[in-house]
């Protein structure tokens, strides 16, 4: 079965944000994946509109032609974007205006009530819904009980792992965590911090239909090009670059 690949754009924005340029384009750069062969473009719209802004959302609703998946923070104000502007997924995260990139899971236990009126909302709207969420039994199931299509399982702290030791861990609680999603009837993604080097070890983690990279893939794609690098990516997901 073919692995999904979902291109965080966060990243081109994020330059085009740091000389307040129109350039380089955040549209321009899903084009060239999905070109590539990407099967998904994923943006977070943050309250502080730091990098992706509402008008790239409405650009690139009318342009992507394979999946379009807003990232965004359990509010009314996010929840009224969404569901105007219609992306085929919503993946809700926490957010916190100081992080400088999303740290750790959703609390979907501790936010319960919200987020099952906003679920509710944007599935209403025909959107898919999915929760950024750590491995954990209590938000897996929490997630299904508010009405969650798709989780989507934190690896940050696996990307962050000094030892083998320490990802092997990682990796355990993921597998333990996908196959609990998977039992319940949930769709499991991964994302955060999957890189070329350390992508191996997350192939392991079973159910899995789709990863969401961003940095990695813009970083390397300064020196191969963005082409390539969803390419390479890809291929390795899909095991067709193991040697």
């Amino acid at each position: 079965m073919h692995k999904r690949l979902g291109l965080n754009i966060d990243h081109v924005a994020t330059l085009r944000e740091a000389r307040k340029e129109n350039f380089p384009d955040p549209i321009a750069a899903a084009l060239i994946a999905e070109n590539a062969g990407v099967d998904g473009i994923v943006c977070h719209l943050r309250e502080d509109r730091r990098h992706i802004n509402d008008r790239d959302v409405e650009i690139l609703k009318q342009v992507v032609k394979t999946h379009l998946n807003l990232e965004m923070a359990n509010t009314s104000e996010m929840v009224g974007i969404a569901c105007k502007i219609l992306p085929n997924m919503a993946t809700i995260v926490p957010e916190k205006r100081q992080e400088v990139t999303t740290e750790g899971g959703l609390d979907v236990v501790g936010n319960f009530e919200s987020l099952k009126e906003n679920v509710s909302k944007l599935k209403d709207s025909g959107i898919v819904v999915s929760l950024f969420i750590d491995a954990d039994e209590k938000q897996i199931r929490a997630s299904k009980e508010v009405g969650a299509t798709v989780i989507e399982l934190h690896t940050g702290t696996f990307g962050n792992s000094k030892t083998k030791i320490e990802q092997q861990k990682e990796i355990e609680k993921l597998v333990k965590g996908s196959n609990l999603g998977h039992e319940i009837g949930l769709q499991v993604s991964l994302g955060h911090g999957i890189d070329y080097n350390n992508v191996y070890e997350i192939l392991k983690v079973p159910h899995i239909e789709e990863y969401n990279i961003g940095f990695s893939i813009i970083a390397k794609s300064v020196f191969v090009g963005l082409e390539n690098a969803v390419k390479e990516m890809s291929d390795l997901i899909n095991g067709k670059n193991n040697g």
